[in-house]
């Protein structure tokens, strides 16, 4: 069983924080969502004076039985070329990172066949793989439950790892053909929410393609309807990259880093990870809302509002990648920026400046 003893960060410092951001140089509230950003990170670290080090985006690769049934417009090969294309520094992730100074880790945890290391390597490859794709989820259970602890665990591990190395800001991204698939049903069957409701396009289906998606899913919601444990759903229906991801949350909140989440699939492992310890979105800012229908749906279960509308639906951790300029804004507003006292600007008191 998946144990992470995470603690509610102590609010008494939220005082403090809230009168260091009320006498910076600025009518009260003015920096709206960055205010609540600053005070949310210096929470977190417990500190007036956060910081954001050693930034890293995970991204996790791994293949879904249930794409043999053709849920995506991709054949699932892929997962493992483009898992080529994020080591040779080629994809949207790569190129949005090194624009924000962010660091990138691509993880091997199930992706089908083997990977070969491209001629130009750009990029580190982590090998974490628990088998050659989740078994197709129609017919069984995606993983056994040896197989899902494992790659929580796994999940895990890469967290205190890089916590070690001196990182305290983490983004999950992932890729996979068939993932959304495995977050409509984690979805639906988390949050209560109607199946139908739940399936999009993915990777950009077609009419025809979206209405076969629907009715495989449907078969799948019912061969496992008896199942609703937040641990059994994620290993009846989900994936290895989003048992990775909701094992890396638990433990990075655990250690009190800020989490940025992405979209769709990568909410799903925070859903997940939620209901096994709620406490765990205390350190989870999100980062965008995803194209994805069910993404809006799923957001509101959590009661969270994101930080973009980007109309972005590609994954790979790009949408957190994208928001970390706005933690950075926040943080340097809170460190940086002038008092009233300190620039000699007279305050505005009952109305009236001083």
């Amino acid at each position: 069983m998946l144990h992470f003893p995470i603690a509610v960060p102590d609010k008494r410092i939220d005082a403090r924080l809230q009168a260091a951001l009320d006498a910076k140089t600025k009518p009260l509230g003015s920096l709206g969502r960055l205010e609540e950003l600053a005070l949310m990170i210096g929470r977190i670290q417990q500190t007036l004076t956060p910081t954001l080090c050693k930034p890293h985006c995970v991204v996790i690769a791994a293949d879904h039985g249930l794409a043999d049934e053709g849920v995506s417009a991709y054949p699932q090969e892929v997962t493992a070329q483009m898992v080529l294309n994020y080591l040779r520094g080629g994809a949207a992730v790569n190129v949005f990172a090194r624009q924000v100074g962010m660091n990138v880790l691509i993880v091997d945890a199930g992706v089908k066949g083997h990977i070969p290391a491209p001629a130009t390597l750009l990029g580190d490859l982590l090998h974490a793989k628990i088998a050659h794709g989740t078994r197709n989820m129609l017919y069984e259970a995606a993983m056994s439950f040896e197989e899902c602890l494992k790659a929580a665990e796994s999940g895990a591990t890469i967290v205190r790892n890089l916590a070690d190395d001196g990182c305290n800001v983490i983004a999950f991204g992932e890729m996979g053909i068939g993932n959304t698939s495995a977050a409509a049903l984690i979805t639906s069957r988390l949050c209560g929410i109607p199946l139908h409701d739940c399936i999009g396009r993915g990777t950009g289906l077609d009419d025809a393609g979206l209405e076969r998606k629907r009715q495989i899913l449907q078969r799948v919601a019912e061969r496992h309807a008896a199942v609703s444990e937040p641990l059994d759903v994620l290993r009846t229906v989900g994936g290895f990259e989003i048992a990775m991801m909701c094992g890396g949350v638990l433990q990075a909140a655990e250690l009190g880093m800020v989490v940025l989440v992405d979209g769709f699939i990568a909410s799903t492992a925070v859903l997940v990870a939620a209901a096994l310890a709620p406490n765990a979105l205390e350190y989870c800012v999100f980062a965008h809302q995803s194209a994805e229908p069910a993404h809006t749906l799923l957001l509101r279960h959590l009661g969270v509002t994101p930080l973009l509308d980007l109309h972005l639906r590609l994954g790979e951790g790009t949408g957190a990648v994208l928001a970390l300029p706005l933690l950075q804004a926040a943080v340097a507003m809170l460190n940086d920026m002038a008092t009233f006292d300190t620039a000699g600007v007279s305050r505005r008191e009952g109305g009236r400046e001083r």
